[in-house]
């Protein structure tokens, strides 16, 4: 018999992890046989834990708070386009004696909202906040061939900041616009409004116009919940929203990408979440 690939996630904490279920169904569409634990590390020693992990033979690691940017800096030989332009790293692979590292939670984010039905080519988003995941979702988005892209920040400056990284990178296309302003000088309505910001942990509104939704809007909050609800889609649907989604689909869809990476097969992302949703409901 063959011995299992051996996988697993890095945090701290970890224990609320659900990338052991996930990859565990994921495997089962396909047939592989496969371990998936979820590891504790000490604050202090990410890259020793990490290096340690591939030298016993282990295949790959996903890895979350806070781990991302240590990640990155171990797969300085190896980063993806994805990688480089998020400045994270939640996929670690090794091959021929180097690891490599990519970002999977921008393309997570797009493939959900795909799932949804939500239109993303020649729309104008509004992201809000200007965080690690949001800069995660940037170039994912832009390659969506969206209209405009508009980030809004408490500190506008680090808004401004992801702007000029995308600009630098050369990710737009001639007819695509980016820009940036604080959280209460939004200009306009946006067809599709992403908080990537903290604000739903508070379960406080976030401070931005009413006036930046429609009832055409679309609005999607990385967070998720058992219920699927959010103060951010709360303070939305009070503002005329119709449509809404929390973020569970895109941790479905971040690591099903993770999973083709590892095994070059994408696994079916819906039943995967339905039965996340109904862990996270019993849990």
């Amino acid at each position: 018999m063959s011995t299992p690939l051996r996988f697993a996630v890095f945090g701290n904490p970890i224990k609320h992890s659900y990338s052991p279920l996930m990859h565990s169904l994921f495997a089962e569409q396909f047939g592989i046989d496969l371990r998936y634990e979820k590891q504790l590390v000490p604050l202090d020693s990410f890259a020793s834990t990490a290096e340690e992990f591939f030298a016993q033979g282990g295949t790959g690691l996903n890895i979350t708070v806070p781990f991302k940017l240590e990640a990155y800096e171990i797969a300085k030989q190896g980063l993806s386009p994805r990688a480089r332009a998020a400045g994270s790293v939640n996929t670690l692979w090794q091959d021929q004696g180097i690891i490599h590292g990519d970002n999977t939670d921008g393309i997570g984010l797009v493939r959900d909202l795909e799932r949804l039905g939500v239109q993303l080519n020649q729309q104008r988003i509004l992201l809000i906040g200007a965080g690690g995941a949001s800069r995660g979702a940037l170039l994912p988005l832009l390659q969506s061939q969206c209209a405009a892209l508009h980030i809004a920040n408490r500190t506008v400056s680090k808004a401004e900041e992801l702007v000029k990284l995308m600009q630098d990178l050369p990710a737009l296309e001639p007819q695509q616009s980016i820009s940036a302003s604080a959280l209460d000088a939004i200009p306009g309505a946006w067809d599709v409004i992403i908080n990537a910001s903290s604000s739903s942990l508070s379960d406080a509104p976030i401070a931005i116009p009413e006036s930046v939704f429609t009832a055409q809007s679309f609005a999607y909050d990385m967070l998720y919940t058992a219920n699927g609800q959010t103060a951010f889609l709360k303070q939305a649907q009070e503002a005329g929203v119709g449509r809404v989604s929390d973020g569970l689909g895109m941790l479905v869809y971040q690591g099903a990408e993770a999973f083709r990476i590892w095994h070059q097969e994408l696994p079916d992302g819906l039943p995967v979440l339905q039965t996340l949703r109904h862990a996270l409901q019993q849990s």
